[in-house]
């Protein structure tokens, strides 16, 4: 395989897998970047760093017909914003910009790939039997997840753009930041749950979902499709942590705290931000997708379809995640 693919959001935890997995895929990767983003872990993959503009559909149409990319992988955006319309100019906007000045140069795109969200469906009850397919009505429960879904409707309203939508549900893996903070507190003693309600959970590692992402890219199809990325599992809520106790050799403490309490310390934490350029880990928007019930999906398609084939289920994805996070002394 040969070609020259875009990647935005390369500097990111996700982007970096994407950079490792379509160099394998033997492409040609302009990594997109911010002028002010630390890139010095990007080095050993020495990929072209560029740096578009997203604020001008002029001037992203200008930076593509430069760089004559066949392929768009566009995995940058907001995972944390104080307010909707934050969220919806990084995630939607932007992502509609690019994807109309793709549309609008010399070159030919081959397929115009999105890495949206499973909140962009967001959860089901815990009493449902099915698990989340790409034909799930969308019901997201956070202005993110409303985000990425408006994101999609744009990419649906452009014609001539063959597009991929990858929806993967929490992705964990080395270098990743958010799930690692339960790691620190189970590591310091405490394994802390919100309520006393069943959950059920997916996740997807890293690499897994770079190589469908990839692969969504490289998808030899006409039509436009969207896929649902995880493991294929279904875990309760206490698994990660048993799976991190028993790498660890550790037995943290296991409260649970009372749900009422998390909505006064999220409130507290964004009253504590107001002016702030940051948003607090743990907000009311994220105790949403926290508490959610059910955030089964199923893969069926991107099995069928792209022939992914995830190659680590949970513990074997965490196991990997851990000895890194040692290695490098995260833990």
């Amino acid at each position: 395989m040969s070609g020259r693919v875009l990647i935005t959001g390369a500097s990111g935890f996700i982007g970096y897998h994407l950079i490792e997995a379509a160099q394998k895929a033997g492409l040609e990767v302009h990594a997109a970047v911010r002028p002010s983003s630390d890139v010095s872990h990007l080095a050993p993959l020495a990929p072209v760093f560029v740096y578009p503009d997203y604020r001008s559909t002029d001037a992203l149409r200008s930076f593509l017909e430069k760089g004559q990319y066949q392929y768009i992988i566009h995995s940058a955006g907001a995972t944390r914003a104080k307010d909707s319309a934050t969220y919806n100019l990084i995630n939607a906007e932007y992502t509609r910009r690019l994807a109309e000045a793709a549309c609008q140069i010399s070159q030919p795109l081959e397929r115009f790939v999105f890495v949206s969200s499973l909140a962009a469906l967001g959860p089901l009850s815990y009493a449902e039997k099915q698990p989340i397919t790409e034909n799930t009505p969308p019901m997201p429960v956070t202005d993110y997840g409303k985000s990425k879904l408006l994101a999609e409707h744009y990419l649906a309203e452009i014609k001539g753009l063959r597009t991929s939508i990858i929806r993967p549900t929490a992705v964990y893996g080395p270098r990743e930041k958010d799930v690692f903070i339960l790691f620190k507190t189970l590591n310091s003693g405490i394994d802390a749950y919100i309520g006393r309600g069943a959950q059920r959970f997916s996740f997807v590692y890293v690499k897994d979902l770079a190589d469908a992402t990839v692969k969504a890219a490289l998808h030899n199809s006409t039509a436009n499709h969207a896929f649902n990325v995880s493991d294929g599992g279904a875990y309760n809520r206490y698994e990660l942590a048993e799976i991190f106790n028993a790498w660890s050799g550790k037995k943290p403490v296991r409260i649970h705290i009372p749900l009422g309490l998390m909505k006064i310390v999220a409130t507290t934490l964004e009253v504590c931000y107001t002016f702030s350029k940051n948003t607090p880990v743990i907000n009311r928007e994220k105790l949403k997708e926290l508490t959610a019930q059910n955030w089964f999906c199923s893969i069926d398609a991107a099995q069928s379809q792209l022939g992914y084939q995830p190659k680590y289920d949970l513990k074997r994805g965490l196991l990997e995640t851990l000895t890194w996070y040692k290695e490098n002394q995260w833990l």
